[in-house]
């Protein structure tokens, strides 16, 4: 379902003296048909503004883009949908640079099988290699701490079922994520979903340099301290990738409890809030990341 943004200019007086100005100021809207009439409630329900007198809303323009989670902003509404939000495994396919690829290969054809079976009954068994840290995957505290819980001590509610935060980062030349872009979103108790478009460059060379956008430790620190029970990021990593690096983001997060799910895909298909977020690894003891099906429920009609 299409949605939309508006950028205006907008003039605020209050009732007990003074005034604010906006240039250019962007906002979600419920619909293409809005009017100045309309944004004017809107800017001042998304700043909380108090003793308003008057809003003049002036070079109103409306385009299709995704919501970006402009508070008090009504929602168009629909159905009911189920959202990808992985890569497709497949042999050889690179993740990260300089890690080694899957290899996917039958165990047992269903040619092989024929011999073990009564005429006509057939089966395949496959087998793969790979490294926990494959396609789509999430990171346990055990990544990165040698007494972190592992995938099997990995509370369920953590990655199953939980209400998502989209953070709308694509339209930002910042490599580096701050405490400043997400410091209006209501994360506690959230999934929150790093959306910078990174996914574009899956597959690619470009995918893996780095350019790539990245978490700061200020921002994980906040994420932290808000209360985001989990943490996903559709670029190559959710730190910066320098060698020899700290790691802040992974260590802030993972040493909190807090789940790390990098190489998401298909952000701009959510919207901002609303959906639930499944993102469950197999449940293996000694384990520290594993591929994930991650995927959203978004119910359009609530």
């Amino acid at each position: 379902m299409p949605e939309y943004r508006a950028s205006f200019d907008a003039s605020v007086t209050f009732l007990n003296g003074g005034g604010l100005s906006a240039q250019g100021f962007r906002l979600d809207v419920p619909r293409p048909e809005v009017t100045a009439g309309d944004i004017g409630p809107l800017f001042v329900r998304h700043l909380a503004l108090l003793m308003v007198d008057r809003v003049d809303i002036t070079n109103l323009q409306v385009f299709e883009e995704p919501h970006k989670g402009s508070r008090g902003v009504p929602v168009a509404r629909g159905g009911h949908r189920i959202v990808e939000l992985n890569h497709v495994m497949h042999d050889g396919m690179i993740t990260y640079p300089g890690l080694p690829a899957p290899q996917l290969r039958p165990y047992m054809t269903h040619e092989e099988s024929r011999a073990h079976y009564a005429p006509g009954t057939e089966f395949r068994i496959d087998r793969i290699d790979l490294l926990g840290n494959t396609g789509t995957s999430l990171d346990s505290p055990f990544h990165r701490y040698p007494d972190g819980a592992d995938l099997a001590r990995l509370p369920i509610k953590n990655v199953a079922d939980v209400p998502i935060v989209v953070a709308r980062l694509i339209d930002t030349a910042a490599q580096a994520i701050d405490v400043a872009a997400l410091a209006a979103l209501p994360v506690e108790g959230c999934a929150v979903l790093l959306h910078t478009g990174w996914d574009t460059h899956w597959g690619t060379p470009a995918y893996g340099d780095g350019a790539a956008p990245f978490l700061t430790g200020a921002a994980a620190r906040w994420l932290v301290d808000h209360g985001a029970v989990l943490v996903g990021i559709d670029a190559v990593n959710i730190d910066e990738i320098v060698p020899g690096g700290e790691r802040p983001a992974h260590s802030t997060l993972l040493a909190a409890g807090v789940p790390v799910v990098e190489h998401l895909t298909g952000l701009d298909q959510l919207p901002t809030s609303g959906a639930r977020l499944h993102a469950a690894p197999l449940r293996i003891a000694g384990f520290s990341s594993f591929p994930v099906r991650a995927y959203a429920v978004v119910d359009d009609t609530a």
